[in-house]
């Protein structure tokens, strides 16, 4: 009820401040038209007509006095000054400002956060967070104007800042706490507690919005396969629940080797290896299970030590480490994960019917940053037509499409504006000639679908997503998701097919570098690709892309996209679904 009220009392204080300012502004004209030459003129003449005696003797007077003050454009003092208008939204920019918050807004969400370290680390690139510490919770609440309050249960974790909040022992805390929640219910401002841990059971009772019983998903940007095959250690490893948790025999007898689920170096161990062990039970063992799959690892999951199957680890571990996860099974399990489990789809999910307070941009923020805009020239109606049927396939949706002018009535792209796509369009100054063409060719510049960089600029003036597909011909369903998550997955500023560059050519075993990468690898930085996303403020610039790791831009090779149900890549997918689900042993 009192974040009804707020929101109320803030629509009727904008409507009071728009009438305000109405009323300021006529107060202004009525004052600049009393001021003006004109209507002085206008009076006197009309006096003059109405009293023929001495108002008309003084005529002349009047006018040359007029003519006088005419010259003067020093009115200031004579004119009312009037007060800018101030939204409820201009504050708030003007209060983050002021308390060095201009990061949130319009690109992310501002959140007063009370979490532990793994939570603080997933959603760093989401939100923007403004951390609170018992000792000055309420100045920083005070002093800042957030659109959330997160806490998890993790922060109540022995050895952290928040050690214990919600215990009885810890009343200074838990207050501090309270009181937080108290001051962003006031505002109209949702509180939502990750129960991700053990946590003083009144903890949950300090009147949350909305508690969510999970962890904030999984972090692609640290848990990744980008570069596995550089990645150095045991091929298989175990990782204990618990410090105190014993490693089987078997495995040791194996060579695995062994990783806390709290370590800091957890996803480099995933990554440098071909088969996890992961818990059967616990709240930890699907995250981890999920965090194994997106490293690019095979998952086994066990039983406590003392009713392990020791027999059925001796023959699952060898088996799935002889062979690796395939290239398809990999982009299969981290594209799974990438839709359904990381965190920026965990927190719009979270957040989605909470009410936030006016001014705020929405839930759907944290997926804010997969915004693709597909940039694309079709030559008739055939191409039209393909291009609407791979976009209205594709498994992420793009946000809106780019085409020339001359290509915005085309039966295809109007499919697209009746699935509700955004259809923008684009002018070229002039088509390309055959001899530019041919210039462009033997100057080396790279061309992506028959045009080059500066017909691809033009385009992506026109599109307002962060992310710039360039379409060449039909996608699978997979590959954009694919694409998008190779860039979440890296902060790498294009991804694509490797171009088979000299630089990117096999090396001698024991010689291997970032570089030196064959033909086709994927999740690997490399110097060259062929673009197929790319930032659009990277595809504004209109560089030539054979340039682009001259520019320092950080490029990523994905491999080339074999479509759905082809060849061996199908088999190896499916047949290493089925060994990730039934990997289970005692």
């Amino acid at each position: 009820m009192k974040r009804r009220e707020q929101s109320q009392t803030e629509q009727l204080r904008q409507a009071l401040a728009e009438r305000e300012a109405q009323l300021q502004e006529a107060r202004a004209r009525l004052a600049a038209l009393e001021d003006s030459t004109s209507l002085q003129v206008g009076r006197a003449l009309t006096s003059a007509a109405k009293k023929r005696g001495r108002s008309l003797v003084r005529l002349p007077r009047d006018l040359y006095r007029l003519w006088r003050r005419s010259g003067d454009t020093n009115h200031t003092e004579r004119r009312r000054t009037t007060e800018p208008v101030r939204s409820f939204e201009a504050e708030r920019q003007e209060s983050r400002l002021l308390s060095g918050l201009a990061g949130g807004g319009a690109d992310l969400l501002v959140a007063a956060t009370v979490l532990g370290p793994a939570v603080q680390a997933a959603v760093d690139p989401y939100i923007r967070a403004v951390p609170l510490r018992p000792h000055d919770a309420q100045i920083v609440m005070d002093g800042s104007d957030v659109d959330l309050v997160l806490v998890s249960a993790s922060a109540a974790s022995p050895g952290s800042l928040w050690a214990h909040v919600g215990d009885p022992a810890a009343a200074d805390r838990t207050r501090a706490l309270r009181w937080v929640l108290e001051s962003a219910a006031a505002r109209g401002v949702p509180a939502v507690l990750l129960d991700d841990a053990v946590a003083p059971p009144a903890l949950r009772e300090l009147g949350f919005d909305r508690i969510y019983q999970g962890d904030a998903g999984v972090p692609l940007h640290l848990f990744n396969p980008v570069a596995a095959e550089l990645a150095e250690g045991p091929e298989a490893v175990f990782v204990r629940d618990t410090p105190e948790t014993p490693v089987p025999g078997i495995l040791t007898e194996l060579g695995a080797g062994a990783v806390d689920a709290d370590a800091a170096h957890l996803a480099e161990a995933l990554r440098a290896a071909n088969v996890a062990v992961v818990p059967a039970t616990g709240p930890r063992s699907a995250p981890l299970r999920r965090r194994a799959l997106a490293c690019g690892t095979r998952v086994v999951t066990h039983g406590p030590a003392e009713v392990a199957d020791t027999e059925g680890l001796a023959v699952t571990v060898p088996r799935l480490r002889a062979a690796g996860p395939a290239p398809a099974e990999q982009r299969s399990m981290l594209r799974q994960i990438f839709l359904e489990e990381a965190t920026p789809v965990r927190l719009a999910g979270i957040l989605d019917g909470l009410e936030f307070p006016p001014g705020t941009p929405g839930p759907e923020l944290p997926l804010r940053g997969r915004a693709v805009a597909v940039l694309a020239d079709p030559a008739g109606e055939a191409e039209a037509d393909e291009l609407a049927e791979s976009l209205l396939s594709s498994l992420l949706r793009p946000a809106e499409v780019v085409v020339p002018d001359t290509a915005a009535r085309l039966p295809g792209l109007q499919r697209l504006r009746a699935e509700g796509v955004t259809v923008r369009t684009a002018r070229f100054s002039a088509p390309d000639t055959p001899e530019e063409l041919t210039r462009g060719t033997d100057r080396g510049a790279v061309r992506v679908g028959g045009l080059g960089p500066d017909r691809w600029a033009v385009l992506a003036e026109r599109a307002t997503s962060p992310w710039a597909h360039l379409w060449t011909g039909p996608l699978g369903p997979g590959r954009l998701a694919d694409l998008v998550c190779a860039a979440e997955c890296s902060d790498a500023d294009a991804v694509g097919a490797s171009d088979g560059a000299p630089g990117e050519q096999a090396a001698a075993p024991g010689s291997r570098g970032f570089f030196d990468r064959p033909t086709g690898a994927q999740y690997v930085f490399v110097s060259s690709v062929v673009p197929e996303l790319a930032r659009t403020a990277l595809l504004r610039r209109g560089w030539d892309p054979a340039e682009w790791n001259r520019r320092g831009t950080r490029l990523l090779a994905l491999g080339p996209d074999h479509g759905p149900g082809t060849g061996s890549g199908a088999e190896d997918s499916a047949r290493g679904a089925a060994d990730a689900s039934t990997g289970a042993v005692g």
